[in-house]
């Protein structure tokens, strides 16, 4: 990807032109919320000054044109990743409350005692805490794929695990932490011959690849609006259809029912019967915004982009006395975890910040997979498509005047 090109697309971004510290800001910590194009801030904005009012329930102007907007955001996300069905999507609150809302459902109407539910070493707290609370709930036995040294799933104890009591497989799509690419399309396919099925964390996919849903063929996808440049506070889970249809509403209240008396309440149709309550109308009306964003994106240009950043980032790194980097796999998206064997992370990120470098210090929700891998927890760089190589060479700069200071 050209230079011409990236320059362009950082100017859609203008947190990334202001000075933190007195340093142009380099920021690197795009694995806990990307930036946001000045076209997306702007739809928030109109929303509020132009047409700001609740949907689904007025007949009034305002009422309809943020219904239409709204929905009109719905069906952009369904072209963008090629859910068959419209109302297999679902607004939340982001990725966590997705999940939630799937363990919720099983806990409710799928597992019972002797059911096993299947996630990996290498999941968020999002993805490991609420199939713990279903199985507590049902008897249910939550168990835990390993992965190699290098942070790759070992796939043939995945397959040696699978069987009849396997209801659901949860697994990350891209680890925050190391960041590997799971094979899940392989993943999706073996639990499928077994009847099980499948959710993916996709948290950490949408921002460095273009996700097709109906090719993937997951039961369940589900990912955050502030990861792929939109705003905090919502995000989408896709469902298929039948599986939506077959779990119960995961809240209850307005726009999620048909009729209601003291004595019975009748559900309303997807999507709404799991979108209770007066949601996040501005994010979901910016989700439309990003969706027009992202598909002007060329995607196999970025991922060539962000590869030579990680590759070059990577090489540099493994060349300075003292920084081992945690995980290795032969397949990863553009994040780099690493620790030095006398020095803090917290010591680095916050020496870091001081040259104007934001990057993510600590166990990232995963401390699962920090006791695997034999740490407490790691400084992590996490790319995005606005990254730039000058800004690697001066972090690689950086760092290693930060660990002369603090050596």
């Amino acid at each position: 990807m050209s230079n011409k090109y990236i320059s362009k697309l950082r100017d859609d971004f203008p947190l990334l032109k202001q000075q933190v510290n007195g340093k142009n800001l380099v920021y690197f910590d795009n694995g806990a919320t990307a930036q946001k194009p000045q076209e997306v801030i702007d739809c928030i904005s109109q929303y509020y000054t132009e047409f700001n009012a609740n949907i689904h329930r007025g007949v009034h102007t305002l009422s309809q044109e943020s219904t239409t907007k709204y929905e009109q955001a719905r069906k952009k996300i369904q072209r963008y990743f090629n859910a068959e069905f419209e109302e297999e999507v679902i607004f939340t609150k982001g990725t966590t409350d997705g999940i939630n809302l799937v363990a919720n459902g099983f806990e409710k109407s799928i597992l019972k005692k002797g059911d096993e539910v299947l996630i990996s070493t290498m999941e968020h707290h999002s993805n490991i805490v609420p199939w713990q609370m279903a199985c507590e709930q049902t008897g249910a036995q939550l168990k835990i794929i390993p992965i190699s040294d290098s942070g790759e799933l070992l796939m043939e104890s995945y397959k040696e695990m699978l069987s009849s009591k396997t209801k659901i497989v949860a697994v990350t799509h891209v680890s925050n932490t190391l960041g590997s690419i799971n094979p899940v399309k392989e993943i999706v396919n073996l639990a499928h011959a077994h009847g099980s099925a499948v959710l993916i964390d996709g948290a950490q996919s949408v921002q460095h690849m273009r996700v097709d849903l109906q090719s993937l063929g997951a039961d369940f996808y589900t990912f955050s609006a502030h990861k792929i440049f939109g705003p905090t506070g919502i995000g989408v889970l896709h469902g298929k259809k039948e599986w939506l249809d077959r779990l119960p509403p995961y809240q209850g209240g307005g726009d999620m029912i048909k009729t209601v008396t003291f004595e019975k309440t009748t559900y309303n149709d997807l999507p709404h019967k799991f979108e209770a309550g007066t949601p996040n109308i501005a994010g979901g009306i910016a989700m439309g915004a990003v969706m027009d964003y992202v598909e002007k994106i060329n995607w196999e240009e970025v991922s060539s982009h962000e590869e030579e950043l990680l590759v070059y980032a990577t090489s540099q790194m493994s060349e300075i006395e003292g920084i081992r980097i945690v995980g290795q796999a032969k397949v990863k998206a553009g994040v780099v975890s690493f620790v030095h064997e006398s020095i803090h992370h917290y010591d680095i990120g916050t020496l870091l910040d001081q040259m104007g470098i934001a990057i993510r210090t600590g166990h990232h929700c995963t401390e699962p997979l920090m006791n695997r891998m034999g740490v407490t927890g790691t400084a992590r760089v996490s790319f995005a498509c606005y990254n730039t190589m000058d800004e690697v060479d001066y972090f690689i700069k950086s760092l290693k005047r930060a660990l002369r200071m603090l050596g």
